[in-house]
This record gives structure tokens, C-alpha cells and sequence, in this order.
């Protein structure tokens, strides 16, 4: 089992790449959706970083994405 420091460094860079992958700008609002799906997939079984930054850009194509108010788990799914 990961510890928090390294599950928090796992999705934070999986974010990170789907910030690069878009090339935007860090947008606080984006950044906690995006976490929050991210957490959602953790818990979900996907446990890389490269499967976490995968399906985030799959499911969240561009900031517009980002902008529904439906829940992150609803959206991924």
C-alpha cells in the first residue's frame, strides 16, 4: 500500500501530464476536478501514473471538460 505522500505525488503527476498533453495553464478549478477523478480512479483499481494520466485525457478532453457539474466517477465512466 502507497503512502499518502507518494499516492499525492502519483496523482498530482498524473494531472500534470494531462496539463502538458492539453498544453493550458494550471487553472485551480480544472486542477481539483481533475484530482478528484483521479482519486476516484485510484479507488477504482488504476494505480499508475501513466493509467491514471491515460484515462483522465480520454475522459476529460480539454478544459471544457471540466467545466460539467456532474460527479468526476459519473464522468469517467
Amino acid at each position: 500500500m502507497e503512502s499518502d505522500e507518494d499516492l499525492v505525488k502519483v496523482l498530482a503527476s498524473a494531472v500534470d501530464q494531462w496539463f502538458r498533453y492539453y498544453e493550458v495553464q494550471h487553472d485551480d478549478h480544472v486542477w481539483n476536478v481533475l484530482c478528484n477523478a483521479a482519486l476516484d480512479l485510484y479507488k477504482d483499481g488504476y494505480r499508475s501514473e501513466g493509467d491514471l494520466a491515460t484515462v483522465l485525457i480520454g475522459a476529460f478532453v480539454g478544459v471544457a471538460s471540466t467545466k460539467i457539474n456532474a460527479s468526476a466517477s459519473a464522468t469517467v465512466h
